[in-house]
Order: structure tokens, then sequence, then C-alpha cells
């Protein structure tokens, strides 16, 4: 009766084995990633020569001013809740470059009149427009600050903003939902994509 020869390996040679084969990969990867990149923008060069990029001034300088609105924080009544939902994760007015709701007037662009505006604070919004730059826009967000709403025949309050400042987008709503002042902002976007900074004859 033969009996099978069994050949014993030691784990710790195995190991070693192991770890060379490991030690060979790690300095293959350390030997390509400290070699130099090929510059990314070689394509473009290619590219450029069997293609023409046109445009006007209207339309690039319009593009950084559509992706670039940046609303003035501040609310009058309960529309306010929603524009604050707005820059929640749900609807994110981020993705248009809009989060940063300023605090000061001197930084904003863009006026959200959020709710019932009264005669006595009437001069404060006007206040606050005056001190916006140029270009500035705005939006009556629900049916107080469009024409007053439920308390129009009230000796307290402005029936309607337009009144006071001019209004570029109408929201209608009481109040409006989230989406619903995202699409008002959307319509911003394409009357300021229309913009022409041509002289009027």
């Amino acid at each position: 009766m033969e009996i099978a020869s069994f050949e014993w390996k030691n784990p710790l040679e195995k190991s070693a084995e192991l770890d060379k084969a490991e030690g060979q990969t790690i300095e293959q990867i350390r030997t390509m990633a400290q070699q130099k990149c090929q510059d990314p923008d070689q394509w473009l060069d290619r590219d450029l020569k069997h293609n023409v990029i046109v445009t006007s001034i209207d339309a690039v300088i319009n593009l950084g001013r559509r992706y670039s609105v940046w609303p003035v924080n501040f609310g009058l009544a309960c529309c306010a809740f929603e524009m604050i939902a707005l820059a929640a994760p749900r609807f994110d007015i981020s993705r248009f470059g809009m989060e940063l709701f300023r605090s000061s007037p001197r930084q904003a662009d863009l006026m959200i009149v959020a709710g019932t505006l009264t005669w006595k604070m009437a001069p404060q919004v006007k206040r606050i427009y005056e001190q916006m730059p140029e270009p500035k826009w705005v939006i009556a967000m629900g049916v107080c600050a469009i024409s007053g709403g439920t308390f129009a025949e009230s000796y307290s309050v402005v029936p309607g903003v337009n009144c006071i400042v001019p209004v570029d987008v109408y929201v209608p709503g009481c109040p409006p939902r989230a989406d619903a002042l995202l699409y008002g902002i959307t319509r911003l976007h394409d009357k300021i994509k229309k913009d022409t900074f041509r002289p009027l004859k």
C-alpha cells in the first residue's frame, strides 16, 4: 500500500509571495501616478479648427445674469413660508444659483414680495427696492401681494405691490406653493433671456 506524499508549505512563505506581488502592483501604480498627465485641453485645440462658436454679447451676459439671480431676504406674511420652502432640499433653487438669500439689498437683484403689503410697510419696501443695484427684478408672490387679496377693502392694505414698485412676474395663489414660485422664477429667467443692450432708437 502506497502512502501519498504530502508536501507541506509554510504559510509564511505563501504570505511573502502575496506581499511581493502586492508590492509590485503598488510600485506600478506609483510610477504611473508620478508621470505627467497629458494636457486635457488638447482636444479643444483640435476641435476649434473644425468648429466655430458664434454668439452675441446679449446672450452671454443674459446667461450669466439668468443663473446668478440673488433674492433679497425678507418676507411679509404667510407666503414667506413657501418662499423659505423653495430653498429647502425638496425644491432646491441652488440649481439656479439662487440659494444665497442676501441680507443686504445692495447685494441682491431680485425682490420677492411674499405676502400682504400694508401702507405702513410700503415705504420700507420702496427703500429696499431703491437700494438694490440695477438690473433688478420683482416677483409678486400671492394674491395679497398682487391685488390685496381678502384684505383688499381694508384701509391699511396696499391693493397690489405694483402701486409701490414695478413688478415683473406675478405668482397667484393663497399662498402659492413653492413649485408655483419656482415656475414664476423660470418665467423671470425667460424674461431676463430676452433683455437687450442695444441702444433704443
